[in-house]
């Protein structure tokens, strides 16, 4: 059976009632599904190790979030986002529930119980343990600013694995229609996050329309294709892949802004996951920094050793 993609110019002549905005995370298998994408990536891999580190993380990820419940926000607070166009519960605020700092310290536990932990990794996972609850709250709030130079990246992935518990949890657990319009471009209307990547799905409801993944909660917001992700410009988009490589993954760079974003095609490869794909992408992120162009965000599983010039 063949699948159609639509063109942009099908895409802007729709009724847009009739397009889903909002995916929200699913609950049962969201995680698991990275996990089983990662190992797969992994093979033959530039950076098959850690892609299986961090396959083993999401995994762990999935269990406690299996055992998580986070209490939702009031239906005043609700109904004051949507008035004011401005995310339900922003990650970077003085709102962030401290259940995520046990979330870490068990996803450390279960990540150390998975198998074999070299003694690096296990330095690591002694230091997020020894860390006191202010020292896990500056750095949680370093590094959803992205303040880079603040942020340490041997222990950010961890830190961000058990932020994207929570507030998966909380996410999955939304009534679609209470999610609303945000003013930003790119901003996640659940989090106030920015996008890892986006994906051209197909099937269902969800047939040829392209959906920008939340780095954090898991949220999909419809964008419409050929538009930049991080500025919103439709000018000067040009999309990039690799010779020989995977044809269901492109850099989307944008000249206006000079960043990029990376976009799956299901049509192409159905098994296709934004974060996990953009993280075992990283010949394709080495091709667009000699190109001149910067990531608009960074993957949330992999921080930068050196801080960016932003």
């Amino acid at each position: 059976m063949t699948q159609r993609i639509l063109d942009p110019e099908q895409i802007q002549t729709l009724d847009p009632s009739a397009i889903p905005r909002i995916r929200l995370p699913e609950r049962l298998a969201f995680f698991s599904t990275r996990a089983a994408r990662l190992r797969r990536l992994a093979e033959q891999n530039p950076i098959a190790g850690y892609v299986r580190l961090m396959a083993a993380l999401a995994e762990s990820q999935q269990q406690a979030l299996d055992a998580l419940n986070v209490p939702l926000p009031s239906r005043e607070s609700i109904a004051s986002a949507q008035q004011h166009s401005m995310p339900i519960l922003p990650a970077l605020s003085g709102e962030r529930d401290p259940q995520w700092r046990d979330v870490l310290r068990d996803l450390a536990n279960r990540v150390q119980a998975a198998g074999a932990v070299a003694p690096a990794l296990a330095n690591v996972l002694d230091a997020l343990r020894a860390m006191s609850d202010a020292q896990l709250e500056s750095q949680a709030d370093a590094i959803l600013a992205q303040r880079y130079a603040e942020v340490a990246p041997a222990t950010a992935p961890f830190i961000m694995a058990a932020l994207q518990v929570v507030w998966t949890s909380f996410a999955s657990r939304l009534d679609l229609r209470e999610i609303p319009y945000v003013d930003a471009p790119g901003v996640c209307p659940v989090c106030g996050s920015p996008p890892v990547a986006s994906v051209v799905r197909v099937g269902g409801a969800y047939q040829g329309y392209r959906y920008a993944q939340c780095g954090v909660c898991g949220t999909e917001n419809h964008v419409v294709r050929v538009k930049c992700t991080n500025c919103d410009s439709t000018k000067g988009i040009a999309y990039h892949g690799i010779e020989g490589g995977n044809g269901a993954l492109k850099a989307e760079s944008c000249d206006e802004c000079h960043t990029y974003r990376k976009i799956g095609y299901q049509d192409k490869d159905l098994e296709i996951e934004p974060l996990a794909d953009d993280l075992a992408s990283l010949t394709l992120d080495l091709l667009m920094g000699d190109a001149g162009y910067r990531r608009a965000s960074p993957n949330p599983l992999l921080w930068p050793e050196v801080p960016e010039d932003r």
